[in-house]
């Protein structure tokens, strides 16, 4: 009888002990990360602009301008690109008149330099730019290949003081996307996927736009940034008494998958 209550009291205080061991590890060890939590950080750019980089950038000819520019009548714009560094190579991109009526103008492209970077899809371009004041400034950041695989990553007017043109040329889709936090002189964070099937547009850390047209699935292109000069016709030209304008991008850098 005795050597019973003892095995009872053992068994008892067996499961006791094993109840408490239990309480403690799943209060002591760590709790496991979910599996789909995703990363700690972001992902390096596979691109970071370094605007003063002659082996990233080409300035002053694209051809996406006529015969690679200087010029091009026929977007109704006034450039003449200059190479001149002043022009472009500070991440200040300038445009000032000429005699002859149109302007010098600040333009790099990724297309024809050394490295020859291209955006591909799926890719997603982040930039942070300052928006001219004048009348007639028309700055824009976009991709181009072969006369095509157009992208806009946006384009600025500030006639429409509040608006950016967002536009993919690629597949159709465009949205005036209209904005408080856009104007004239103000900074303007911008953010762009280049899905296979939808191109999605952040402005300011907000979704503003998915044309769910994308770009397919073999899409590449060189990226452009450049200030324009509007002649008229769809935008107001500069005012008489303007010599100068410029626009600013702080920073422009390329993530991928």
């Amino acid at each position: 009888m005795l050597t019973q209550v003892l095995d009872r009291i053992r068994r008892l205080l067996g499961r006791s002990t094993s109840a408490s061991a239990s309480t403690s590890a799943s209060t002591s060890a760590p709790t496991p990360e979910r599996a789909d939590a995703g990363p700690a950080s972001a992902r390096a750019p596979v691109f970071t602009a370094d605007f003063g980089s002659t082996r990233q950038w080409v300035a002053g000819r694209s051809w996406a301008y006529p015969n690679g520019g200087p010029t091009n009548p026929g977007d109704n714009k006034l450039d003449h690109l200059v190479a001149d560094p002043s022009f472009s190579r500070s991440g200040t991109f300038r445009a000032v008149r000429r005699p002859d009526g149109n302007w010098n103008t600040g333009l790099l492209t990724t297309e024809g330099s050394e490295e020859g970077f291209m955006v591909r899809t799926g890719d997603v371009l982040e930039s942070r730019v300052r928006l001219p004041a004048e009348l007639g400034a028309w700055p824009a950041i976009w991709t181009w290949l072969d006369g095509d695989n157009e992208i806009d990553v946006f384009e600025y007017h500030p006639d429409n003081a509040d608006l950016l043109e967002l536009s993919n040329h690629v597949r159709g889709g465009s949205r005036y996307h209209r904005d408080p936090s856009v104007g004239p002189g103000r900074w303007v964070d911008l953010k762009v996927e280049f899905g296979s099937r939808s191109v999605v547009w952040w402005v300011n850390g907000k979704q503003v736009f998915a044309d769910r047209r994308g770009v397919g699935r073999r899409w590449r292109a060189y990226l452009i940034v450049n200030l324009s000069v509007c002649a008229g016709r769809y935008h107001p030209a500069p005012d008489r008494a303007v010599s100068e304008m410029s626009f600013e991008v702080a920073y422009l850098r390329v993530i991928r998958p």
